[in-house]
């Protein structure tokens, strides 16, 4: 399954652009978002613009390169996309509600991220992406991958989910590095070891702040 571009260009279709890539295309307006916790973003469609020309790069890359695929397959409930990421040889496969298709939009683009790393290629896209240990490199992926969806909700009426959005929320507050060590810590341990030693408290004190933003308690999945 594979995501059309048009979902992210609505915009130059209306004006007779064609093709992912064209470098004349604008961000739609983006609106204020407000996630389900009521906590509101607001950003500038400047910011957007620049977001949607390497979404649109990666997103033509996708849907007309033959020699890899990215493959979504539909889940039932809410998955983070490293939960379910999979690569063998040139076909990366991760799942995606499937009562929310906005989020085949963005996850392809992190599976496509870390294809092209194991496929030598990640410089197309990310450059110095190569030289970067896995932590480096899955912090720099998931920082793109909140931007796409910040981009498709403010600009392109994505619909909300609960995980992208607290995500998203979370890299606009400066909380994503927090975010990752707290619920994903037991992948990169030495990193959470080193975030605690230097900052003693920091996991609780970002609880704290997931609480008072999105009004629950944070599920760690270990």
């Amino acid at each position: 399954m594979s995501f059309n571009c048009l979902r992210f260009v609505t915009l130059a279709a209306a004006v007779g652009v064609t093709g992912c890539a064209s470098s004349t295309v604008q961000a739609e307006p983006p609106r204020t978002i407000v996630i389900q916790s009521g906590e509101r973003l607001t950003v500038e469609r400047e910011r957007m613009t620049e977001i949607l020309t390497w979404v649109q790069a990666e997103i033509d890359n996708i849907e007309q390169d033959p020699t890899f695929l990215i493959d979504i397959q539909p889940a039932s409930t809410d998955v983070y996309p490293w939960e379910t990421l999979t690569i063998e040889g040139d076909t990366a496969r991760v799942q995606a509600r499937r009562t929310n298709p906005d989020l085949a939009s963005v996850y392809q683009i992190y599976a496509h991220l870390h294809l092209m790393r194991e496929m030598g290629r990640i410089e197309e896209w990310l450059v110095g992406g190569s030289e970067m240990d896995e932590w480096e490199f899955e912090q720099q992926v998931v920082e793109r991958l909140a931007d796409a969806w910040l981009l498709g909700r403010a600009s392109y009426g994505f619909v909300p989910s609960r995980l992208m959005d607290e995500v998203m929320y979370a890299k606009e507050a400066g909380q994503l590095e927090a975010m990752l060590l707290t619920i994903r810590g037991f992948e990169f341990p030495e990193q959470r070891d080193a975030w605690l030693a230097a900052r003693p408290g920091a996991d609780d004190r970002f609880r704290e702040w997931y609480r008072e933003t999105f009004g629950r308690e944070l599920e760690t999945r270990l």
